[in-house]
């Protein structure tokens, strides 16, 4: 009698928290990716000083 392991409340729970951590992550660095995209060409169009 080999049974299927069946997830806890708690796995969906920890797998739902690290979908949503993964999104952040993605979200926070698409912001800083931005933001360094725009630092770089306001020097390379507007000059460094």
């Amino acid at each position: 009698m080999n049974e299927q392991p069946t997830c806890s409340p708690d796995d969906d729970r920890a797998a739902d928290r690290r979908s949503a951590n993964v999104r952040l992550a993605l979200i926070l660095a698409s912001v800083a990716t931005v933001f360094f995209v725009g630092f770089v060409a306001k020097i390379a169009l507007l000059g460094g000083a």
